[in-house]
């Protein structure tokens, strides 16, 4: 029985008073349990029981109505089996079970998926592609409801796309140019998941590989030394190119240069030549002896210079060599000199020329020089 109860005769000692009498204050566990015992009225029965069981149902309900949904979660709300809203991070209340479900899924979480897949390409050749995606649920509602397997329609919906685009273009592409393949796979894959309801979104799609198969490696390794030695070949070709065409248009510009410099020598020298010969030509006018021994000379100094065939006064060929001066180291074969050998010609005027009667040579006593 109760300690409580009236008309109890529990004793604890020798003054008649129970433990919870001992207490003068009322303070302790008992007086915070009192409460708990005047509600269900100290002791057993039905109301007791009843009592229990409002409790444990309101408990239940509290924490049925309410729902703390994660930063990385999204809480997808069903009220009688359909859809009703979806629930953002932080706490929210529902209607109790059975009226509103509350279904969490990850929509943060990044998801991978690698495989290997062999594709024809578009010149009759088959390689080995590797497949690297990385995905996360972008509507939580389509990744449940949407299909009835989001993560294996994305297997499937890659495979296809890499075969398609890889079945679209050559050998070569897929080898050594699988950037721009890259970002059209991934961009069909994306329009994939949309058109089957998956709710997925792609976030990174990779090509890390592709090989042909291990039955063909060795021709292939073969195919790819040949198109490694015409790549050198042509970055040789086009260096060479580079060096050789500048010193090319160099040397062009160098004759043209040269060739325009004679030009305008040939040129000034000509018109020298005409304005030379026409003052000789008024020089010849006012004292035609004169210029006439005066050309004569220079032409004779002119051929003298070149030549070592001396011809005499008396019309004998003379071979004049001269030895050079030892003393001063003049060597020999050089430019022949005038001597007194040489003797100039005589002058002879032509009356029908200068229109006065000619004179007579007058005696030097050497021999006179006839032209």
């Amino acid at each position: 029985m109760a300690w409580n109860t009236p008309g109890s005769d529990n004793s604890g000692g020798s003054n008649g008073r129970t433990p919870r009498q001992r207490r003068p204050d009322g303070r302790g566990l008992d007086a915070l349990l009192d409460p708990l015992r005047g509600l269900f009225g100290g002791g057993a029965g039905g109301g007791n029981i009843l009592r229990w069981a409002a409790i444990v149902f309101g408990l239940w309900l509290v924490f049925n109505c309410f729902v703390l949904v994660t930063e990385q979660e999204r809480g997808v709300v069903l009220r009688f089996g359909q859809f009703s809203r979806v629930l953002e991070p932080g706490p929210h209340l529902k209607a109790p079970w059975p009226i509103e479900r509350v279904t969490k899924v990850n929509a943060t979480q990044s998801n991978a998926y690698s495989d290997t897949v062999p594709v024809f390409t578009r010149d009759a050749n088959m390689v080995n592609v590797e497949i690297n995606v990385q995905y996360r649920i972008g509507d939580p509602q389509t990744y449940l409801f949407g299909s009835r397997d989001a993560d294996r329609v994305l297997r499937e919906a890659a495979q296809s796309a890499v075969r398609e685009q890889v079945g679209r273009s050559d050998l070569d592409t897929v080898l050594n140019a699988r950037s721009e393949l890259t970002t059209t796979v991934k961009q069909q894959l994306q329009s994939s998941l949309q058109a089957y309801r998956t709710g997925l979104v792609v976030t990174e799609l990779n090509l890390p590989n592709a090989r042909p198969p291990d039955e063909v490696k060795d021709a292939f390794d073969e195919v790819q030394r040949a198109a490694s030695d015409k790549t050198t070949a042509i970055n040789q070709a086009q260096a060479y190119a580079k060096q050789i065409v500048p010193e090319a248009r160099g040397e062009a510009a160098r004759v043209r240069a040269a060739a325009e410099g004679y030009k305008t020598a040939s040129v000034a020298r000509a018109e020298g030549d005409a304005t030379r010969f026409s003052l000789l030509v008024d020089q010849y006018r006012n004292a035609p002896d004169v210029t006439r021994k005066r050309l004569w000379l220079d032409t004779v100094q002119e051929v003298l210079a070149e030549n070592r065939t001396v011809v005499g006064g008396n019309s004998r060929q003379l071979i004049y060599v001269p030895m050079g001066d030892k003393r001063n180291g003049a060597a020999a074969g050089g430019t022949p000199m005038l001597t007194p050998d040489l003797l100039a010609p005589s002058i002879t005027n032509d009356a029908a020329d200068t229109g006065r009667p000619a004179r007579s040579p007058r005696p030097t006593g050497r021999e006179e020089v006839t032209r």
